[in-house]
């Protein structure tokens, strides 16, 4: 009996110190695995971010469009409207007329007065034929005086005339020499005229060139009488324009009416105001994913066209400047133009449309660490 309960206490010691040893092992065990497990998320979240940052984005961006207030640089009434608002028009199509009737007249106007400047261009030059005709007739006429006086004066001396005779040959030569130099300076005011070129061609005289251009206003005038659209867009504004209006010309003072808003469908870029602080590696032509919250799922492939050289309040009438001592800094936010290439197939996208852009930097933390030593 006594023998059994030793084998019996023997195997129990054996079982127990069995069943520690595992025990502790398995404590060991979690122990490692605990270190391990930190440590391993430790390294992963390190090697990430090393590896990240090649990325900055923003969503306070947004769409843009060209737009502009469609108007023209004459007066008139307004004739016809030929738009509405929210249709979409092509380049050159026909926004609204002005009544052409007036510019028609001064276009008349003008291209008789233009053809007044030609005939005139040419009396000219027959009228200075004429004088120089004239005036070799004329230099006749004093040469023959100054023969006859020189004779007589030879006779006088001789008084083989009468002085009353004398007199009046010198009188003769000193007409024909006032009326030759009157001929001779209208002569040379008539090639003044013609620019010293006695066969000028009539377009080439000032009057003429002045002439030509009224004319060419005139025509000019007429032709923005005709208003049309200076690129593919939606109409936006035109409910003030009707017909009857009268239209003052954008160029006066006194213009106060508005035309045709046109916003365009083919200039659009995106509008994203970044961080200054994520600037740093940004340079223009960095690929941009763009995705419009209009439509989820679908991306943009743009690139960077510009990045502004102020920040978006650096130009505003109020700057905010705070030099009291409370002064707290706030990062600035700069715009950044992003041009993208929009297919026909693609969403429409329209101008103040909230968008979200991630730029590729093309640099990763742990390249600028070891770039920086």
């Amino acid at each position: 009996m006594s023998t059994g309960t030793y084998y019996e206490g023997s195997n129990v010691k054996r079982s127990n110190s069995w069943l520690g040893g595992l025990i502790e092992d398995k404590a060991r065990l979690r122990r490692v695995l605990m270190i391990g497990g930190v440590s391993l998320v430790a390294v992963v979240a390190l090697t990430a971010w090393l590896t990240s940052g090649r990325y900055v984005g923003t969503d306070d961006s947004y769409v843009r469009a060209a737009k502009l207030m469609v108007t023209t640089d004459v007066s008139g009434l307004v004739k016809t409207v030929d738009v509405r608002a929210g249709q979409h028009v092509k380049k050159g199509q026909v926004l609204f007329t002005l009544d052409p009737h007036p510019f028609e007249i001064a276009v008349a106007n003008s291209k008789a007065a233009l053809e007044e400047a030609r005939l005139g261009v040419l009396s000219s030059e027959a009228a200075y034929k004429a004088l120089v005709a004239e005036v070799a007739a004329q230099q006749a006429q004093v040469r023959l005086a100054q023969t006859t006086y020189t004779r007589y004066a030879a006779l006088a001396k001789s008084n083989a005339i009468a002085p009353q005779t004398l007199d009046q040959a010198r009188s003769t030569l000193a007409s024909a020499q006032a009326t030759l130099a009157a001929s001779q300076q209208n002569a040379r005011t008539q090639l003044d005229k013609l620019l010293g070129n006695p066969d000028l061609p009539p377009e080439k005289a000032p009057a003429y060139l002045q002439a030509q251009a009224a004319y060419d206003e005139a025509v000019r005038q007429l032709n923005h009488a005709t208003v049309r659209a200076p690129f593919d867009g939606d109409v936006t504004e035109v409910d003030s324009l009707q017909p009857g209006t009268l239209l003052i010309s954008a160029m006066s003072s006194f213009s106060t009416t508005s035309a045709v808003g046109l916003v365009s469908t083919t200039d659009l870029w995106v509008e994203a105001n970044m961080k200054e602080t994520d600037l740093t590696h940004v340079r223009v032509g960095a690929p941009v994913d763009v995705t419009i919250d209009t439509y989820p799922g679908k991306t943009w492939s743009c690139h960077v066209g510009a990045i502004a050289r102020a920040t978006s309040g650096a130009f505003s009438a109020l700057p905010s400047e705070n030099a009291s001592s409370n002064w707290v800094k706030v990062v600035q936010r700069i715009p950044v133009r992003i041009a993208c290439d929009v297919k026909p197939s693609d969403p429409q996208l329209r101008a103040g449309m909230s968008a979200i852009v991630s730029i590729d930097t093309g640099e990763r933390r742990w390249s600028r660490m070891f770039s920086n030593r």
